[in-house]
C-alpha cells in the first residue's frame, strides 16, 4: 500500500542519473506475504491463545483425552480468524497513486507515478503541487529563484515560507536543455529526522558550493505563489525527513488485555495446582483401595498407581480447561466491535458541514477510552481554526470595537472582502471623512508594514501571508479603504480611498521572536521618508518619543484586550530626516553584508532607527478557536485528565492560544525552559533545591539531587544525565496544571508522549489533524485523527471519552467479572465431585451441558450486559465529569475484584453441589429417586438458576433485550435438556445421548432443592448487592451534589477566568468542605433516591420469592 499526498496537477520529472532508491512508502502493517505469520505472532502474544493451543495438544493424546480435539480446535480457529479479519480491516487504507511527470532517458519530461521517483531525478513542480520527495531546489521562475511553500502538513503552520536556489544553479540551469545536461554531484549528510537543518555540498564544473536547509523542499510541502520550480531528488521514500519522523506501527494493547495475560497465568497455576493435588490423592486412593478391597480386580498389570495418577493429572487439566473460557474471548471481540459501531452511529459526533461521521478505525481499544489520563493535542487546526479575525482597535486614544447590532455595509469599497465583519459604524464614518491624519497613518501602516504576497484572480485580490495575523491586519485595512494592491522588490502599491499610491521601500526590518516587532522604511509619493513599526506593546511603548505622554487610554485598551485573550499589537511611526537616513543606510549596508555576527550587527543598526516613535494606536485580533474548545478542555480538567499542547508554533503564539482556550489562566506562573533548569522556581521544593546550587555546578549532580528530592526512589536506575533530566522534567511537568511545548518537530512530539508513558505509566491519548501529528498518534495509547475541516471535531472528545469510553469500560469490566464468576461456579463442581467418584476425572455434568453452557445457556444475558449496561445517562456523564475518575484508577476490575468474583463462584459451586448431594443422599436404588444422571442434571439446573439470578442483580440498566435474553436462556436450557434426553436420540446414538428421560424423576426433588438453594445462596448475593449499592450511592451522592451547588454552572464570569484554578471550583462543589459523616437528607438528590428505591425493590422482591418457594414446599 502506497501512501501519497494528493495533488491536483501533474508533476514533471527529469531522470538524469537516478540511484536505485524509489519513492515507495508503505504505511500498512501487513502485506500478502506477512499477514498470516505476523498476525499469528501478534495473536499468540495473548497467553490465552497459547493456553488453548496447549489444551488442544493434550486432547490429541488418546490416553488422557476426555473430549474430541476438534471441540476446542474449531472454536480457537474461529477466534483466530475473527481477530485476523478484524486486524486486516483495521489495517486497510485506500490505495491512491498519483501521476507526475519525470524526464526520461530521452532527456524529456514524462508522466510517472510518485512511487517511481528515484534519487537523482529532476522534478518540475507547478503552483499548488505537493512536493513528492525531499528536493534540492535548482531553479524557479520567480526572481532570484525564490520559491514559496506551505508547510501545513509538516508543522501545522499555514503561513508561507520561502526557499531559494543556489545562485550558481539559478544562473546556469534556467532551461530544460541545461537541466538535461546537468552532471553535478551532491554530497550530503545521511538521511535523518531533523527537519530544520541540512548540510551538503554541490560539486559541479570543478567547483564546490555549500548547501543548507534554505535550498531544500521537504516532502509534504505545497508550492504556493510560484508558477514553476525545479528540484533534484535528494531523499526519497522512507529516507525522506517526514518519514524519518513517522514511527513504526506499534501493537496497542489495553490495560485490561495486559491484566488478562497475567490472570491467565494465575488461573493456569490454580488449575495445575488443583489437578496435581487431585492426581496425587488419586494415586494414594487407588493404592489404598486395592489393599482394602482385594475382591475387586486389580489395575492392569502395566499401569501402576503412579502412572495412573499421571494420567489423572492430565485428565483433570483437560476436564477443567474451560476455567479459561474461550467463549469469553470470542464474545469480547464481538462486544468490542459493537462498541466501535456505537461510536460510528453516534449522531452527536456527526459533522454535517462536510458529511463526516465519527469512525472508529480500531475495534479493540474502546474500553481504554474510559481510562485516559493525559491528552496530547496539536494546536493549529486542532484547537484553533488558524483563522485570525480583526476584532477591535484603538486609534488616537479612541476604542473601536465590535458591537453586534448590525453588520456594516462595505459596498462603497469595491476591494472589500465580503467575509470581513465589523460593526462599529463610527469607524467607517471617520475613515470616509478622511480628515484624521492619525487614522490615515494607522491604516496606511497596516497596508504597508508587512510581508504579504498578493495574487489576482480576475478582479479578486488573494493574499498569501507569512502569518495569519498579517493577513488579518492587511484585510482589515483593505476593507476600510486602504488596499494593498501589489509589491515588487523595492516598492509597494496601495489604493487609499480610491487613490492609487506607490511607496518606495528602502528597508524591511523583519520580525523575529527576539525583536518582537517589524518595521518598514519607505518614501511616500510626497518624498517624505517614514518608518512604520508594529510589534508587542512592551517593545513599542519603551521606544516612544519622550513627548508622547498621552498614552494612558491606549495602555488601558491593551490591558482590556489582553483580558479578553485577544492578540494585540502596538502601531507607531515616525518621519526620518534624510541626512540621518543617509548615514544610517551606510551602516545598514555594512551590517547586511558582514560575514561574522551578521544578525547581531543588524540588530544594533535596527535599534538606532527604531526610536522616538509616535504611537498611533493598537489592534486586537482573535485567533478563532474551534467550537466548544474551552468547554471541552474544562471538562477534561474536571475529569482529572491533564491536557498538554504540542505545537510547532512559536512560544508567544502558543501562550496566547493557551489563554484563549482557558488552558492557562492569569494566576498561573508560566515557567519556560531556562527557568526550569537554572532559575528559582515558585515551587518551594525546586526553589530550595536550586538556591543551594550554583549555576557553575555540574548538571549531573543537579539532576541527581532533583531525582532524590522528588521521586524518593533509588536513583541508581537512572545513571545518565539525560535520563535524570527526562525523569525530572516529566515529574515537574506532571505537577503543573498545563503544559505547552513549542517549536517541536513531529518526532519530538512522539518523544514527549513516550517520556510520559515511560515514567508515569499512564494511559495517553493524542489528537491531531495533519501529517505532522501521525507519529504522536502512533505513539500514544489511543490516537484520534481529525479529518475534513481542521479541528471542528475536537469537542467530540467529550462524548468519545466521557460517554462512549466510560460506558465501554464499565460494560467490559462487569462482563469480565460476571464471566469469571459463572465459569468458576460451573467448573469447580468437578473438584467437589472428585471426592465422591474416586478421583477418576469423571464429569459431573452431561457432555452436552458442558458444550452448551457458555454458548447457549448463559451467553445472551452476559452479552447484553456487555453491550447495553450503563449506570447513568449520557447527559449525566457529561454533567458530572468526576465520574470518569473511576476508570482512571481501574477500580472496576482489579486483582481484588477478580478474587471476589472467583470467591463468589467458589461459594456458588459449593452450595449447588453439596445441597444437591444432601438432597439425594442415600436415595439411589430400585425404589429411589436419584442416580448419577439425575444428580448431574440437578446440579446443572442449580448452577443455571444461580448464575442467572446473579446477572439479574448485576444489571442496572434494564432493557427489553436484557429481559428477553434472560428468559430465552432459561427456556433454551430446559428445552435442550429435554431434547437431548429423548428416546429417538438415545436410540440413534446411545453413547452421545445417554441421559434418557431423566427429567421425569427430577420433578420429585426440584422443590426441595430450590427452596434450600434460595435459602442459602440468596443472602450471599444480597450481601454483595448491598455492598455494591452502598458504593454506588457514595459516588452518586458526591457527583450529584456537585451539579446543584449554588448554580455554579451559570457563574462563568471574567473573575472566575482570571482566578487561579482550584479554589472556587472546590468550594462550589463542596468537596473541600469538612462535614459530618452523616449526609444531610435534604442534600440527597434524585439519583440517590432512585438508587435506594431500586435496591429496596430488589430486596423485597427477592424475599417475596423466597417466602413463596418456602410456602409452596412447606418448609
Amino acid at each position: 500500500l502506497w501512501f501519497c499526498v494528493s495533488g491536483q496537477n501533474l508533476t514533471d520529472i527529469l531522470r538524469v542519473a537516478a540511484l536505485p532508491s524509489d519513492n515507495s512508502i508503505t504505511t500498512s502493517k501487513y502485506n500478502i506475504i506477512t499477514f498470516i505469520p505476523l498476525n499469528l505472532f501478534e495473536q499468540f502474544h495473548r497467553l490465552a491463545n497459547i493456553y488453548f493451543l496447549f489444551i488442544i495438544i493434550l486432547q490429541v493424546i488418546p490416553a488422557i483425552s476426555t473430549v474430541p480435539w476438534f471441540a476446542i480446535m474449531l472454536p480457537l480457529l474461529f477466534l483466530l480468524v475473527v481477530r485476523g479479519v478484524k486486524d486486516l480491516i483495521d489495517d486497510i487504507v485506500s490505495i491512491s497513486l498519483y501521476n507526475l511527470h519525470l524526464m526520461s532517458k530521452k532527456k524529456s519530461f514524462c508522466s510517472e507515478k510518485w512511487k517511481d521517483i528515484q534519487v537523482g531525478d529532476i522534478v518540475r513542480l507547478q503552483k499548488d503541487d505537493f512536493v513528492p520527495a525531499d528536493l534540492l531546489l535548482l531553479y524557479s521562475l520567480e526572481p532570484n529563484s525564490l520559491c514559496f511553500v506551505e508547510t501545513a502538513d509538516i508543522d501545522g503552520e499555514t503561513n508561507l515560507k520561502f526557499k531559494q536556489a543556489s545562485m550558481v544553479t539559478h544562473k546556469l540551469l534556467c532551461t530544460e536543455e541545461s537541466m538535461a545536461a546537468f552532471d553535478g554531484k551532491v554530497t550530503c549528510e545521511e538521511s535523518n529526522s531533523n527537519m530544520h537543518s541540512f548540510t551538503g555540498t554541490l560539486e559541479w564544473n570543478s567547483e564546490k558550493y555549500s548547501l543548507d536547509n534554505d535550498h531544500i523542499l521537504l516532502r509534504g510541502c505545497r508550492i504556493r505563489n510560484t508558477k514553476t520550480c525545479y528540484g533534484l531528488v535528494i531523499y526519497a521514500g522512507v529516507d525522506s525527513k517526514i518519514m524519518k519522523n513517522c514511527g513504526k506501527v506499534r501493537i496497542k494493547k489495553t490495560k485490561l488485555d495486559l491484566m488478562m495475560n497475567k490472570l491467565v497465568v494465575i488461573i493456569f497455576g490454580f488449575l495445575v495446582s488443583f489437578s496435581l493435588l487431585l492426581a496425587i490423592i488419586a494415586g494414594f486412593w487407588a493404592k489404598t483401595f486395592q489393599e482394602k478391597h482385594s475382591y475387586i480386580p486389580p489395575l492392569t498389570n502395566n499401569i501402576s498407581p503412579a502412572y495412573s495418577a499421571f494420567l489423572i493429572f492430565w485428565g483433570y487439566i483437560i476436564l477443567m480447561s474451560t476455567i479459561v473460557p474461550m467463549s469469553m474471548y470470542i464474545t469480547l471481540e464481538f462486544i468490542h466491535l459493537i462498541h466501535s459501531m456505537f461510536i460510528d452511529w453516534d449522531v452527536e459526533m456527526y459533522f454535517p458541514e462536510n458529511d463526516t461521521p465519527a469512525k472508529a478505525r480500531s475495534t479493540s481499544l474502546s474500553d481504554l477510552l474510559g481510562q485516559v489520563e493525559y491528552v496530547f493535542s496539536d494546536k493549529t487546526g486542532t484547537l484553533t481554526q488558524n483563522v485570525m479575525t480583526f476584532k477591535k482597535c484603538c486609534i488616537n486614544a479612541r476604542i473601536y470595537e465590535t458591537q453586534p447590532l448590525w453588520w456594516l455595509d462595505f459596498a462603497w469599497n469595491k476591494y472589500a472582502d465580503k467575509k470581513f465583519c465589523f460593526y462599529d459604524k463610527s469607524l467607517i464614518d471617520t475613515v470616509q471623512q478622511n480628515e484624521d491624519e492619525t487614522l490615515k497613518e494607522f491604516f496606511r501602516l497596516l497596508a504597508i508594514c508587512h510581508t504579504v504576497m498578493v495574487d489576482q484572480n480576475r478582479d479578486e485580490l488573494i493574499y498569501q501571508a507569512a502569518s495569519p495575523d498579517e493577513e488579518a491586519l492587511v484585510t482589515a485595512a483593505r476593507n476600510f479603504g486602504y488596499v494593498f494592491l501589489s509589491r515588487t522588490q523595492d516598492s509597494i502599491t496601495t489604493n487609499e480611498l480610491g487613490v492609487e499610491r506607490t511607496y518606495k521601500v528602502l528597508a524591511i526590518l523583519d520580525f523575529n521572536s527576539v525583536r518582537k516587532r517589524m518595521s518598514v522604511l519607505v518614501i511616500d509619493p510626497e518624498g517624505r521618508i517614514k518608518l512604520y513599526t508594529k510589534g508587542a506593546d512592551d517593545v513599542i511603548l519603551q521606544r516612544l518619543h519622550q513627548d508622547c505622554t498621552d498614552n494612558e487610554i491606549t495602555e488601558k485598551s491593551l490591558e482590556m484586550f489582553g483580558k479578553e485573550t485577544l492578540r494585540t499589537l502596538c502601531i507607531a511611526y515616525k518621519e526620518v530626516d534624510i541626512s540621518f537616513y543617509t548615514n544610517w543606510n551606510k551602516r545598514y549596508h555594512e551590517a547586511s553584508v558582514s560575514l561574522q555576527n551578521r544578525a547581531e550587527n543588524l540588530e544594533m543598526v535596527y535599534e538606532e532607527i527604531e526610536t522616538n516613535l509616535k504611537l498611533l494606536g493598537a489592534t486586537a485580533i482573535e485567533d478563532k478557536l474551534q467550537d466548544l474548545v474551552p468547554e471541552t478542555i474544562q471538562l477534561l480538567k474536571d475529569g482529572n485528565i491533564k491536557v498538554w499542547v504540542l505545537t510547532g508554533d512559536k512560544q508567544e503564539t502558543a501562550i496566547n492560544i493557551g489563554f484563549s482556550c482557558k488552558l492557562l489562566s492569569e494566576e498561573m506562573e508560566i515557567l519556560d525552559e531556562n527557568q526550569i533548569w537554572y532559575d528559582k522556581l515558585v515551587n518551594k521544593d525546586f526553589g530550595r533545591l536550586f538556591r543551594t546550587l550554583s549555576v557553575k555546578q555540574d548538571k549531573s549532580s543537579i539532576m541527581k539531587r532533583m531525582a532524590d528530592t522528588f521521586y524518593r526512589k533509588e536513583p541508581t536506575q537512572y545513571h545518565t544525565e539525560e535520563s535524570l533530566r527526562e525523569w525530572a522534567f516529566v515529574d515537574l511537568a506532571s505537577r503543573c496544571q498545563a503544559v505547552i511545548c513549542c517549536r517541536v518537530t513531529p518526532k519530538q512530539k512522539s518523544m514527549i508522549v513516550q517520556l510520559v508513558k515511560k515514567y508515569k505509566q499512564v494511559t495517553t491519548l493524542a489528537i491531531g489533524d495533519g501529517a505532522n501529528d501521525v507519529n504522536m498518534i502512533k505513539t500514544a495509547d489511543i490516537g484520534v485523527g481529525i479529518s475534513g475541516l481542521e479541528g471542528t471535531q475536537f469537542c467530540y472528545l467529550q462524548r468519545l471519552l466521557f460517554v462512549h469510553g466510560r460506558w465501554s469500560y464499565l460494560r467490559i469490566t462487569k462482563f469480565l467479572r460476571y464471566f469469571f464468576y459463572k465459569t468458576v461456579a460451573s467448573v469447580l463442581n468437578h473438584i467437589w465431585f472428585a471426592f465422591f467418584n474416586g478421583f477418576t476425572a469423571l464429569m459431573v455434568y452431561d457432555s452436552w451441558f458442558i458444550a452448551f453452557y457458555s454458548v447457549n445457556f448463559t451467553a445472551y444475558p452476559v452479552l447484553f450486559l456487555g453491550l447495553l449496561e450503563q449506570d447513568v445517562s449520557a447527559k449525566l456523564c457529561l454533567k458530572i465529569p468526576e465520574l470518569y475518575k473511576v476508570g482512571q484508577s481501574g477500580a472496576l476490575f482489579t486483582y481484588k475484584t477478580f478474587c471476589w468474583s472467583f470467591l463468589k463462584g467458589v461459594i456458588t459451586s459449593l452450595v449447588t453441589f453439596f445441597f444437591a448431594y444432601g438432597a439425594f443422599l442415600d436415595t439411589s436404588g430400585p425404589d429411589g429417586v436419584c442416580d448419577y444422571q439425575v444428580f448431574t442434571v440437578t446440579i446443572a439446573t442449580a448452577v443455571i438458576l444461580a448464575v442467572t439470578l446473579e446477572i439479574m442483580f448485576d444489571i442496572t440498566y434494564w432493557t427489553l433485550l436484557s429481559g428477553l435474553a434472560i428468559l430465552i436462556s432459561i427456556v433454551k436450557y430446559f428445552l435442550l435438556t429435554l431434547l437431548v434426553q429423548t428416546y429417538p436420540l438415545f436410540k440413534a446414538m446411545p453413547t452421545m445421548f445417554s441421559f434418557l428421560g431423566k427429567v421425569n424423576n427430577y420433578n420429585l426433588c426440584f422443590c426441595w432443592e430450590t427452596s434450600h438453594y434460595s435459602h442459602n445462596i440468596l443472602p450471599l448475593i444480597l450481601q454483595k448487592d448491598f455492598y455494591m449499592a452502598n458504593k454506588k450511592l457514595e459516588v452518586a451522592t458526591v457527583a450529584m451534589t456537585t451539579a446543584f451547588k449554588r448554580g455554579s454552572a451559570r457563574r462563568r464570569s471574567s473573575y472566575a477566568f482570571s482566578h487561579k484554578e482550584g479554589y472556587a471550583d472546590l468550594i462550589t462543589r463542596g468537596t473541600s468542605l469538612r462535614r459530618s459523616k452523616e449526609p444531610n437528607p435534604d442534600a440527597l438528590n434524585i439519583a440517590k433516591t432512585d438508587q435506594l428505591f431500586f435496591f429496596k425493590k430488589k430486596y423485597v422482591v427477592t424475599l417475596s420469592y423466597f417466602f413463596l418457594e418456602s410456602a409452596n414446599c412447606k418448609g
